[in-house]
């Protein structure tokens, strides 16, 4: 799986390409990460690659011939590498939530991507109009440059690779998992058995598996409820609840605690 990164700053990706347990994805090539600066297509000495908008107001706009000279060597070179035709990607806060459905699609798909990390007020519209087949958001604020955001996308779906988690079935757990119908996942422990005058929950020492099973369970519906009570109604609509399920969210006003 390829992804092609156009960024003015290709230095950031350095040091989370060779860092962390996804290291492994792209050192051993099961996600292949090349990055293109724009500016490297721009014209003049200056190799600019931004001008101020038409119309007035602050900031600059980065200009579409660059970023359209570099996409066309882009596809050129993946032609001559043989790797698949791919969907052009912008970051931006208009385009549609990064979700874990959405990295699954991703991940499964096989072709990758160019992920185009945008800077300054954005980009000249008509190369958006012209080139840009999906847009993706981290979430409703801004940031700097698309960079962070092509990052969390990649380490995403490298996560999903086979091979690349120590444990293979550890993403399976993970909060907005299908095997967890889409909650989230319930807190965890670990050595020491106490800690500040803190203790472990007893059950999760007690060694019947059923109860540690429902009590994890519960402890997902609670949070899930409190925290994002939409994922619970969306489990709902699946049918993902059981009448376990229903009888303890039906009681949780009268254990918010759930200590046990």
């Amino acid at each position: 799986m390829r992804f092609d990164v156009i960024t003015l700053f290709p230095e950031l990706f350095t040091p989370f390409l060779t860092s962390g347990v996804t290291r492994r994805a792209y050192e051993s090539g099961l996600v292949e990460v090349k990055l293109w600066n724009s500016r490297d297509f721009a014209d003049g000495n200056y190799r600019r690659v931004d001008d101020r908008p038409f119309g007035g107001g602050p900031g600059m706009v980065m200009l579409a011939e660059p970023l359209t000279l570099c996409l066309e060597t882009i596809r050129a070179d993946r032609i001559a590498c043989g790797a698949p035709d791919a969907p052009t990607v912008l970051f931006s806060p208009v385009g549609e939530v990064l979700s874990h459905a959405s990295v699954e699609r991703w991940s499964a798909s096989g072709n990758g991507a160019v992920l185009i990390c945008g800077r300054y007020e954005g980009l000249d519209q008509r190369f958006i109009d012209t080139h840009v087949d999906h847009q993706i958001s981290l979430g409703d604020f801004v940031l700097s440059g698309g960079e962070i955001a092509a990052m969390a996308l990649l380490d995403a779906v490298a996560r999903l690779q086979p091979g690349v988690l120590n444990d293979e079935g550890s993403h399976q757990m993970d909060s907005f998992n299908p095997a967890l119908d889409g909650l989230l996942d319930c807190p965890h422990y670990t050595r020491p058995e106490a800690w500040r005058g803190q203790s472990v929950p007893p059950i999760l020492m007690s060694g019947n598996h059923a109860l540690i099973e429902r009590w994890r369970r519960d402890q997902r519906l609670q949070l899930t409820q409190r925290q994002r009570p939409e994922l619970v109604r969306a489990a709902r609509r699946a049918g993902h609840l059981n009448k376990s399920d229903e009888a303890f969210l039906a009681e949780l006003p009268k254990n918010p605690g759930l200590d046990a």
